[in-house]
């Protein structure tokens, strides 16, 4: 075949031996490295065959593909990267096609029309600036083959630009609750604590930002029991515990107090309980015993237990011993029950702290007492007075021990006692799950009989059409709720997944404020002790060096001569002028 024949214009063939090869293609490398488009576009015009024309275009292909193989150097052209790097052996079944006629085909079975889009598409995405990496326009229109370092970028992006707020968070309102100025009411009979709670929120669901209500200690329990009925499943902050005795003290209110607030923040800052109808009743409501009277009326009249579960039957008892078949939760049950020993052993150890401290503020008030009555019993000033200002040193130590044990109590003991309350609350969680567990195999053994009962009826070939209907209509019903009871139980699981991981983050967050704050006040008292006994003996050195211990007694001084009598005086009473002199200075 001549090269006016070639379709490509290149040399004609390379059916001769591999010395005529290498021959054309360092000769016609020049000429068709500058210019390798225009020679194809002549001889593609000068060819009798046209693409349109399909008849006498096979004996073409096997001549013109060896030849576009080794003379054809253009990468970037439809036909891939030729040269030394082409194949040496033909390869007729795969004849080249026109790049004309290839790129409107979206779908073929050719391998060139993928190369030639993708080259396309490598063209145009090097003309826009995908290097910075920071830009997500440029991530986001990178090539899906070519993206190896786009998930990188975008993870970076999205590193940097990450909120330090969830946007959960930032939606959700926010509360500041404070319980104060706790106050006695009532007679003899019906005394009791009334506490002002004290509410900023940004909810929009009330009807001021600030409002301040009165409330008891029952009204707070009256806010765990329906809390914790109405959500099964979640972890509701428990009220401190009741005390028979010593309920007045001005050291237990004041406990109760700090306790009382921390369940109604923590009751507000929970993500499912800050929704709850209740807890806007409680904060809110002026008229809170009538508001709650008709609440439980309106429940009453509507038929509804207190929940949401009674439509399977929720509320109505477990069955028998329940085995935990998760060991996920068979482990947390168990670190649940060493952590409530742990802290209720620690919570006595702390009681044990305290009660030593009141100890010592009484004996430090019992020798005040002594102190003083010396101080009164002594004759000499000099000895009087020190005794009295070290009584008055022990009182206020007696006041600093006090303060001590209280703040003690305060900032740890109110934590661990909190926690074994919360312990005590994730239990109850847990006995809610067991009851829906016993709940849901309730509903399979009643469907079991519904089932039994249909079927011995079909077997028993009356054609009874509405027991039929009955039958099978207790069955989708005993169906419907086994699959309640089901899904009750799998998403009570999931949410005691989420609650106690969510116990776990706040324990560790409470307990070290706890103890920080527990160490501040431990130094701060000695630093103060120490500077109290410091200054006690500052006063003591001031004394010693005004006024000794021991004052010798003032010697009266000679009456003054006259004018007219001599200067000259005996010895004896020159010395008594001289020790007059001396007492004086002393007195100084």
């Amino acid at each position: 075949m001549d090269a006016e024949d070639s379709p490509w214009g290149d040399v004609p063939s390379r059916s001769s031996s591999s010395a005529n090869l290498a021959k054309p293609t360092d000769t016609e490398a020049a000429d068709s490295v500058p210019k390798p488009n225009p020679p194809a576009s002549l001889t593609s015009t000068q060819s009798p065959s046209t693409p349109a024309g399909r008849g006498p275009r096979t004996p073409r292909k096997i001549g013109a593909q060896p030849t576009r193989l080794e003379a054809v150097d253009d990468s970037l052209g439809p036909l891939g990267p030729l040269g030394d790097n082409a194949p040496t052996q033909p390869e007729p079944e795969q004849p080249p096609v026109p790049p004309s006629k290839e790129q409107p085909v979206p779908m073929g079975n050719s391998r060139q029309a993928p190369s030639t889009s993708s080259s396309m598409n490598r063209s145009m995405m090097d003309s826009v600036d995908l290097g910075d990496e920071d830009r997500p326009l440029g991530a986001r229109f990178r090539h899906p083959g070519q993206g190896q370092s786009s998930p990188g970028g975008i993870e970076n992006i999205r590193r940097q630009t990450q909120p330090s707020v969830s946007i959960e968070q930032a939606a959700r309102p926010s509360f500041d609750i404070t319980v104060g100025d706790p106050h006695k009411v009532g007679d003899l009979t019906s005394s009791h604590i009334v506490y002002q709670v004290r509410t900023k929120t940004s909810s929009k669901a009330y009807k001021q930002p600030e409002f301040t209500v009165s409330r008891r200690y029952r009204d707070f329990l009256w806010l765990y029991n329906s809390l914790h009925n109405s959500n099964p499943g979640v972890v509701v902050p428990p009220p401190p515990e009741k005390q028979a005795v010593g309920r007045f003290d001005s050291n237990f209110v004041e406990s109760r107090r700090a306790a009382l607030e921390r369940m109604c923040n923590k009751t507000a800052a929970h993500p499912i309980l800050q929704h709850d109808a209740d807890l806007k009743i409680f904060l809110e409501s002026d008229a809170f015993n009538v508001d709650v009277k008709h609440r439980e009326h309106k429940e009453l009249g509507l038929g509804e237990n207190k929940g949401m579960f009674s439509s399977i039957g929720f509320g109505g008892g477990g069955g028998g011993k329940f085995i935990e078949h998760d060991d996920w939760f068979h482990d947390r049950r168990i670190y649940l029950d060493a952590l409530e020993n742990q802290l209720k052993a620690l919570l006595k150890a702390i009681d044990m702290v305290v009660t030593q401290r009141k100890g010592l503020a009484e004996a430090a008030g019992d020798f005040s007492a002594s102190l003083h009555a010396l101080s009164t019993v002594e004759l000499s000033v000099s000895l009087s007075t020190p005794l009295e200002g070290l009584s008055d040193l022990q009182l206020r130590i007696r006041d600093l021990y006090d303060r001590q044990a209280q703040q003690d109590v305060l900032t740890i003991g109110i934590t661990v006692d909190e926690y074994i309350r919360l312990i005590g609350s994730i239990k109850q969680a847990f006995a809610q799950r067991q009851k829906s567990f016993h709940s849901w195999h309730s509903a399979e053994a009643e469907l079991s009989k519904r089932k039994a009962t249909q079927e011995k009826t079909l077997r028993s070939g009356k054609t009874q059409q509405d027991r039929l209907n009955q039958l099978q209509a207790d069955v989708s019903d005993g169906e419907r709720r086994c699959h309640q009871a089901r899904l009750l139980f799998e998403d009570m699981g999931r949410l005691m997944r989420g609650e106690l991981e969510r116990f776990e983050r706040e324990k560790v967050e409470d307990f070290k404020s706890g103890v920080e704050t527990f160490l501040e006040g431990a130094i701060e008292a000695q630093k103060e002790l120490i500077e109290l006994w410091e200054t006690f003996l500052m006063q003591l050195d001031a004394d010693e060096d005004g006024e000794p211990f021991f004052r010798p007694p003032a010697i009266m001084a000679t009456p003054a001569k006259g004018k007219d009598e001599p200067p000259q005086a005996s010895s004896g009473e020159g010395s008594q002028e001289a020790a007059a002199t001396l007492t004086a200075e002393q007195e100084d």
